[in-house]
């Protein structure tokens, strides 16, 4: 499950899922409904809207994946090409300079509306796109769910700010009974939907942090041969792949990345000893949250043979310098600064940070995604 102080997710592309069931128009249908390479209008309209830019991110196009256009008396338009199916995010900037990111919704071929109320965008309604219908539908099944895990992450972030680790502990065990939830519900719905846009978003943003290979699996092999061939079925393609080859018992992969001083640092120069494979970031809240836990085990197993190789995903390398200062961590970091494309973060189907891998002395993967305590019971395992 996606949530703010777990795991920060790759930008853009998540929404939780779950709820009881739901009566959907087959996929199959969309797929002749919309075909490829076909042309959209997107007509918006947001009431109480001032003048000024609005944008649609398009992640499926990688490069160029940022359009936007200008809002006039609360009217815009977008035009383009897109596929049977296309997830994509309204967003605008807000008065700090920063791009917010409120509305995900299914772009399709032909004629769409939207319609909101400025300062309410994750309400818009939009018309004209029946895998968007199907997508509501899909989270109009959530939403006692959702309003449960909005309630939780409140009490969380009040836990946190008071220090109260009992509290935390015992909201991190809800959080993970409703993450079961989540995932039940997917599964059911994938299960009949092979042929569905929404189940392979709803698997790739769900189940591609920290996956099980076997779980992953079966549900990419039940998803539709055209919907495989789609741009979430090829990422959960990629994501299963990762998964397999950072599976527990595999050999860790290889890798050098240049340290903070511009030295080439390899991985298997940590061979005969316990090396944790750390991936975060300084603009990570979870990260930073995380590493008094980091520095705890560091200290307590490192005259036992443990140490720490940490990858960040940084782009900027005076805030990933400023922020191994300020948490006082201080083993070895690598970073080739190119944020989310780091190479060994993609190497390895790093999809949320924090993330780790557990290298044993013969280079083998032993434990992964070890956070609190489950890090230092798992050292006294595997450290002697």
């Amino acid at each position: 499950m996606k949530t703010s102080w777990l795991t920060t997710l790759k930008p853009l592309l998540l929404t939780t899922c779950l709820g009881g069931c739901l009566t959907v128009m087959n996929s199959r249908s969309l797929l002749a409904a919309a075909p490829p390479d076909s042309s959209f209008t997107l007509n918006g309209k947001i009431q109480g809207w001032k003048d000024g830019w609005i944008y649609l991110y398009r992640p499926e196009l990688e490069k160029n994946s940022l359009d936007s256009t200008f809002v006039r008396n609360g009217e815009f338009v977008f035009k383009g090409q897109t596929g049977a199916g296309e997830f994509c995010r309204l967003a605008f900037t807000d008065s700090t300079g920063e791009k917010k990111y409120p509305l995900g919704f299914f772009l399709q071929s032909g004629v769409l509306s939207l319609t909101a109320t400025a300062g309410a965008l994750d309400k818009a309604d939009i018309t004209g796109s029946p895998v968007q219908d199907e997508y509501r539908l899909f989270l109009a099944g959530e939403k006692d769910i959702q309003d449960k895990v909005e309630k939780v992450d409140v009490l969380y972030s009040e836990a946190r700010k008071k220090n109260d680790q009992h509290q935390m502990d015992s909201l991190v065990k809800v959080f993970q009974d409703l993450d079961g939830e989540v995932e039940l519900y997917i599964t059911q719905y994938a299960g009949g939907h092979a042929a569905s846009y929404v189940a392979a978003y709803e698997i790739y943003a769900n189940f591609t942090y920290n996956p099980d290979p076997a779980k992953l699996g079966r549900l990419y092999k039940g998803m539709d041969p055209v919907v495989q061939a789609s741009y979430f079925g090829k990422k959960t393609r990629e994501s299963l792949d990762a998964a397999e080859l950072t599976d527990i018992g595999k050999p860790a992969p290889a890798f050098t990345q240049k340290d903070v001083y511009g030295k080439p640092v390899s991985l298997s120069s940590f061979k005969g000893k316990v090396v944790l494979v750390d991936f975060w970031a300084s603009w990570c809240g979870p990260c930073r949250a995380e590493n008094p836990n980091v520095v705890k085990a560091y200290q307590k197993f490192h005259p036992k043979g443990f140490t720490i190789l940490s990858v960040s995903l940084d782009d900027e390398k005076t805030k990933w310098l400023a922020a191994i200062k300020k948490d006082q961590l201080p083993w070895t970091h690598v970073s080739d600064l190119k944020g989310w494309h780091n190479s060994v973060a993609e190497l390895y189907g790093v999809k949320g940070i924090p993330m780790n891998y557990l290298v044993d002395k013969q280079g083998t993967i032993v434990a992964k995604g070890l956070r609190g305590e489950d890090l230092e019971k798992k050292l006294a395992e595997v450290v002697q």
